[in-house]
């Protein structure tokens, strides 16, 4: 599942046992910069995500991931929603990156990802 939220772009999958299983019960949340890992444990800073080391998992297609229980994950992706307060994500995000000083990166790649869903709607 992708998940693009003003605090960056996630990509949610189950985890792995150590046996090479999936384990349904673990969400591994992927990330292509660790910035946006990083945002989302300083939004939820209680919870077992902002205890989550980060790791660095370098030649991979999601650099930085993040492991936490699927129950946790799914009351996160609630408070998300219902902290939304916008009419424009796109906008939002950028508020929130300027407001955070970050770089314009994400913006710009999500109106890329805009665009190539405009696509779809032709």
């Amino acid at each position: 599942m992708w998940i693009f939220t003003r605090y960056g772009f996630v990509s949610a999958a189950c985890a792995s046992k150590p046996d090479g299983t999936i384990d349904t019960d673990t969400i591994m949340l992927r990330a292509r910069s660790r910035k946006h890992l990083e945002n989302l444990q300083a939004r939820f800073p209680d919870t077992e995500l902002a205890k989550a080391t980060i790791l660095d998992s370098a030649g991979t297609d999601y650099r930085y991931r993040a492991i936490l229980p699927k129950k946790e994950w799914a009351i996160l992706l609630s408070e998300l929603a219902m902290e939304q307060s916008w009419s424009n994500f796109k906008n939002e995000a950028g508020r929130y990156a300027r407001s955070n000083k970050e770089s314009s990166g994400y913006i710009d790649a999500l109106h890329d990802v805009w665009s190539v869903m405009w696509r779809l709607q032709k």
